[in-house]
């Protein structure tokens, strides 16, 4: 059976869509590339591609989607929401099928030293793919974020992984890696105050005593009038949708405050949302293997 690999590359670029047709077109018409789907939001001003194929041609059409952001996007005139270092921010590889995480781990580093070479691009590896445990955590590497990339490189503890030793003018810098499936997952609340967001984000998320699987910020969707929690699910499986949702509602009710919607950005598993179904519908003893679409997927693997 084929080598299958997923890659869910996030640009900065959500409001062009002359820009963003640009940057996805790499990813289309490819032998053993299939694009599943690719969504901008405007207030985060960001692209988020979700593909998946083998692994050689995956590798070839991630190169060429860099370069075509590269080419398109000025960090130095891009504002948004979202925490950003560079044109193209971060690019993760997921093994799918009859992939390890080792082969993952092996694709990201080739892209990264490729892309370093042929754009002038300092990388940092991430995640499963990092070299030190510091550089694990994206977020750590992100701090500062384009802005204040430029005197980052310059401290030796902060020198790229590949690329030069100094940002890119206008694409700033990548962070490559390989990791598990995550879920990024948003919670909007019916207030545009953006530090009541911040404080849920900050009880929700692991690293300041939240959720263990769970990362998030507070962020403002200004042309809605609200604010929401957004987060990134590292592991669905051990820290599930639903006891993030309740959560964010429990800390809500403490400023008067109501959640009025959730979303999914990208591609998410089946079994994330066949989890919330569950507990919210309360069915007892259920399995996958009754998931109609499941076993349809099992015959034809």
């Amino acid at each position: 059976m084929k080598k299958i690999l997923e890659t869910v590359p996030n640009f900065s670029e959500g409001r062009d869509r002359d820009k963003i047709e640009k940057i996805v077109e790499p990813f289309r018409g490819k032998e053993g590339v299939k694009l599943l789907d690719y969504q901008r939001d405007e207030d985060h001003n960001r692209l988020v591609v979700t593909a998946i194929g083998e692994p050689d041609s995956l590798k070839t059409a991630v190169i060429e989607a860099m370069g075509a952001a590269i080419e398109v996007i000025d960090m130095r005139k891009h504002e948004g929401q979202h925490p950003r270092m560079g044109a193209v921010d971060v690019v993760p590889f997921i093994p799918i099928r009859n992939m390890t995480m080792e082969e993952a781990i092996g694709v990201s580093k080739a892209v990264a030293e490729t892309a370093s070479e042929t754009y002038d691009l300092p990388i940092f590896l991430y995640e499963e793919s990092a070299a030190r445990p510091e550089r694990k955590n994206l977020s750590n590497i992100r701090k500062g974020q384009f802005e204040g990339m430029a005197e980052k490189l310059k401290q030796p503890e902060w020198r790229p992984d590949y690329g030069p030793v100094a940002v890119h003018l206008s694409a700033g810098a990548t962070a490559v890696g390989a990791r598990m499936p995550l879920v990024a997952y948003n919670v909007n609340l019916d207030t545009d105050n953006i530090d009541i967001a911040n404080d849920i984000a900050r009880k929700v998320r692991h690293i300041s005593g939240g959720l263990r699987f769970c990362k998030g910020i507070g962020i403002e969707l200004k042309e809605r009038g609200i604010v929401q929690v957004s987060m990134n699910m590292t592991d669905f499986t051990k820290t599930a949708l639903y006891r993030a949702f309740e959560l964010i509602k429990i800390e809500a009710r403490r400023y008067g405050v109501n959640v009025v919607g959730s979303e999914v950005i990208g591609l998410v598993p089946m079994a994330a949302l066949i989890d919330a179904a569950v507990y919210y519908l309360g069915i007892e003893k259920f399995s996958m293997e009754q998931v109609l679409e499941a076993r349809l997927l099992e015959s034809d693997g």
